[in-house]
């Protein structure tokens, strides 16, 4: 019997939207056969992986998908509400909208170790995963966008992704449409359900979200700076066609001060480091050349549109040295 887990050779890379729509039409066949009439359950989070598993399911079995997005408080601007009006409002989906986000800052504060901060967002998340999990009646199956570079790293389990944890007597079998794909194929099949390009086409996030890119202790008043400067940065790229050129880019915000003047007066602020990356596997990455006057344009916005920031600078370390993250 052959390994479900494994990429037949056979197997033509999905490169079109002809290839894609035949992919979608086989697996919504064998996802109807798997499901029958049962509820699946989708930790729905906003990436590229989750929202191709949720439209491609969405096509398959309508209501009977039951998803979850839990909104730590860690996103990027915009992407809890893109979500909601993709899913819940575009696409009509079963869509549980969990604000938790007081609940994960609550926790997370002053917690400055990095790993300690993605241990308490990673459990976290399961626990708030679990209560949403145990309000529901009828779930037999569990959904997840694990892709193949997934299985070939971690022989078969995802464990980042994973939704360990699940109460004893909560049996499901998995759900993994997707399983067999590259991201590069995830996002042509995306595309073809009709999801938005941005989605689609959404940089690399870490599952720990702006939670590693606030460096150092989580404050709200810092972690909300970052976030506004985060969301300038990503305008400035899209509209000076850098968005489909640069692998990731970023801002982090460090947990120190440095004095400013603003109004005249001295005032103390932090500053936003801008991260601009390309690699091809994330096992080296090369620093993005960004044209001085663009960043002269993005200092002055962030720093001017940004309460906090008074600073703005440049990483300008490749990988290795620098990790792609800062945490």
């Amino acid at each position: 019997m052959m390994d479900s887990n494994v990429r037949p050779a056979s197997m033509e890379r999905i490169t079109t939207k002809e290839l894609a729509d035949a992919f979608i039409a086989e697996q919504v066949k064998e996802i109807r056969a798997q499901v029958g009439d049962k509820k699946v359950l989708l930790a729905l989070s906003g990436g590229v992986d989750s929202s191709v598993v949720a439209a491609l399911l969405i096509k398959a079995i309508g209501k009977q998908l039951v998803c979850v997005h839990v909104n730590h408080g860690l996103l990027r601007k915009g992407e809890p509400e893109q979500v909601v009006k993709v899913f819940r409002d575009e696409m009509d989906a079963n869509l549980i909208y969990v604000d938790a986000v007081d609940r994960f800052l609550d926790k997370l504060a002053g917690i400055a170790d990095p790993e300690t901060k993605r241990k308490i967002i990673g459990k976290e998340f399961i626990e708030v995963f679990n209560d949403e999990a145990c309000k529901l009646e009828g779930i037999d199956f569990l959904a997840q966008g694990t892709i193949y570079p997934d299985i070939l790293e971690s022989d078969g389990v995802k464990a980042h992704h994973n939704v360990g944890g699940l109460p004893e007597g909560m049996k499901f079998e998995l759900v993994e449409p997707v399983k067999l794909l590259y991201k590069d194929e995830v996002r042509v099949v995306g595309e073809a359900l009709g999801l938005p390009h941005g989605m689609v086409y959404r940089q690399p996030f870490p599952g720990p979200g702006l939670g590693v890119r606030c460096l150092g202790e989580i404050t709200r008043d810092r972690l909300e700076a970052l976030r506004e400067a985060d969301a300038i940065l990503r305008e400035e790229f899209d509209k000076n066609g850098l968005a489909g050129k640069v692998w990731q880019y970023f801002i982090a915000v460090p947990d120190m001060k440095s004095v400013g003047v603003k109004d005249d007066k001295r005032y103390e602020g932090w500053p936003a480091i801008i991260r601009a990356v390309n690699t091809t596997d994330a096992m080296t990455a090369t620093i993005e050349e960004i044209p001085y006057a663009l960043l002269h344009h993005i200092t002055d916005r962030i720093t001017h549109e940004v309460d906090g920031i008074n600073r703005v600078l440049l990483d300008l370390t490749p990988k290795p040295i620098g990790t792609i993250e800062w945490e």
